[in-house]
């Protein structure tokens, strides 16, 4: 897979932690429009704060991506750092520094090592040669098990969208979620991209978690070099949902330690805040993601993890129906068969839970992954 038209890329190691890719830069041929959606937590790192500034005219050249090290909780000496990144990065491209756009992932509370940014941010080529998707998605990894990508034709035309994402753990996203990028060459107006873009990112990556925890580093962004040409705009959002749809759900099924890939769908509520607050209330659930784990057919998990939402005062319990898979398994009284049958379905590599409220015609589907003693340890030793 190859990024759009109009889009370079370099991917290196420059020793930030370990031998493996860790610093990611993808370039357009000239400023474009661009979005971006950044996490809400009040710890954001040096890099959301700079790259929030830079994208506010919604346009940039660059992405600069450093992973294995977050550059969160580092102090004025971290802003320092993550603005010489920026400037060398804009130097070396010969653009201004507010076109750039900087992301960076991992471990929390470390400053860059320095003198090896310094040395690999002067490595940086005259040419960006590199248009692999999977050398951008593998220069992005931390801890996660594969990269991620995606991409879309944009029906009618010949532009397409292509993404990537990184991220298995700390995701409980109140805007996007740990990193992603996306790319295409259609041509679109900044104003139409930045609302395009926020609704797909609401219906996707807005829509995933893995443990409930939101990182302090969440950043969702997306450049047009418009080198494809115009396209329908309706088009353009199918097609950029597609992208977003599945790198959410590999997100979701590459989870810290996970085994299944978890979907939960609340439709006929009130509205959609309310089909997504109780999808997530079972999403996030411990003793639901551990009865999936299992195979455990206690469904009665999934009906406390509604009851929970107790601010949800329309919710009626006699109303409510909760299924797995096509399986309804409340109010219908489940015999040991029903039992049985409910259990060979949860040793699937991906299970459905779906549940009608009868409050309303809205409906809002999440994703997340089940919870395994391979989290608990990946978490454990994660720095050590």
């Amino acid at each position: 897979m190859k990024l759009p038209r109009g889009f370079g890329a370099y991917v290196a190691n420059i020793g930030i932690k370990d031998l493996t890719s860790d610093f990611t830069l993808v370039v357009a041929e000239k400023t474009c429009a661009a979005s971006g959606v950044f996490t809400q937590s009040r710890f954001a790192g040096p890099s959301v704060i700079l790259s929030r500034e830079n994208i506010a005219d919604l346009s940039a050249r660059a992405v600069v991506v450093i992973s294995k090290n977050a550059n969160v909780a580092t102090g004025a000496q971290g802003m320092s750092n993550a603005r010489e990144v920026v400037n060398a990065v804009a130097q070396k491209i010969d653009c201004e520094a507010k076109d750039i756009l900087i992301a960076s992932t991992g471990v929390i509370g470390r400053q860059y090592p320095m003198n090896n940014v310094r040395t690999g941010l002067a490595a940086i080529p005259q040419v960006f040669e590199e248009t692999s998707t999977d050398e951008v998605a593998r220069g992005i990894m931390t801890t996660d098990t594969v990269h991620k990508t995606a991409e879309a034709l944009i029906a009618g035309s010949t532009a397409r969208v292509v993404g990537v994402a990184k991220g298995v753990g700390m995701i409980e996203p109140n805007m996007a979620t740990l990193i992603t990028m996306m790319f295409t060459d259609a041509l679109i107006s900044k104003t139409d991209l930045d609302k395009i873009f926020h609704r797909v990112i609401d219906k996707t990556f807005n829509c995933v978690s893995i443990d409930t925890d939101t990182s302090t580093s969440d950043t969702a962004i997306i450049l047009a070099s418009g080198n494809a040409g115009v396209v329908d705009l309706s088009s353009f959002e199918t097609s950029l949902y597609q992208v977003a749809l599945s790198l959410t759900q590999q997100v979701a099924r590459d989870g810290e330690g996970a085994e299944k890939l978890i979907e939960v769908c609340v439709d006929n509520a009130r509205d959609v805040r309310q089909a997504k607050l109780v999808a997530k209330s079972i999403v996030n659930s411990p003793l639901v993601k551990t009865a999936v784990h299992g195979a455990d057919p206690n469904w009665g998990r999934v009906a406390m993890a509604i009851g929970k939402c107790s601010d949800e005062k329309d919710i009626d319990e006699t109303q409510v129906v909760i299924r797995f898979g096509t399986q309804e398994v409340y109010p219908t009284f489940v015999d040991a068969s029903g039992l049985d049958a409910l259990s060979r379905y949860m040793h699937n590599d991906t299970v459905r839970i779906h549940v009608t409220l009868h409050t309303g015609n809205a409906e809002c589907t999440v994703w997340g992954c089940d919870l395994t003693d391979g989290y608990v340890r990946i978490n454990a030793d994660y720095t050590t």
